[in-house]
């Protein structure tokens, strides 16, 4: 049994108090289990596609659509895939007819929704002066910590 197989289970707290070299050989097994997960997890979904796909396009279209959802059986075993739709939308485009829009005297508004996003290595390179004036539209937010180790030099 691994390090990491006896500390499933045991509270955050707990694990906190194992020393740091300890820590870092349960950060390593981990970040392992999880590459060899991820890993077996594509191939079995490259299988899936290699067995459904052809069914299940055939099926979308029997039932007259691009994408969605369509369920099948095989054998003793229900099927459902899923193709998501993913649209994508041409800014420069869309920023004329906006423009059109507006010159027709009309809201863009009530018919597109306009959002605005500033790149942060753009924003890091204007001035001083530039950026004072965007400061109070700005909100920074912190995501999730990420921790690594690496043994120090010296260290057996």
């Amino acid at each position: 049994m691994t390090l990491l197989e006896r500390c499933i289970g045991r509270p955050a707290s707990e694990l906190a108090e194992y020393p740091p070299e300890m820590l870092l050989d349960l950060k390593l097994q981990a970040a392992n289990a999880v590459a060899s997960a991820k890993a077996h997890y594509d191939v079995i979904d490259r299988a899936l596609d290699l067995r459904y796909h052809r069914i299940a396009e055939q099926q979308r279209m029997a039932e007259g659509k691009d994408t969605g959802t369509v369920t099948f059986r095989d054998g003793v075993v229900r099927v459902s895939v899923e193709l998501p739709k993913r649209v994508e939308w041409d800014q420069a485009q869309l920023g004329r007819i906006v423009e059109r829009i507006r010159a027709a005297g009309q809201d863009p508004g009530e018919f597109v929704e306009i959002s605005y996003r500033i790149s942060e290595a753009k924003y890091g390179a204007w001035p001083a002066s530039m950026r004072a004036s965007f400061d109070a539209a700005r909100t920074l937010k912190s995501g999730k910590p990420t921790f690594r180790l690496s043994l120090t030099e010296g260290t057996p």
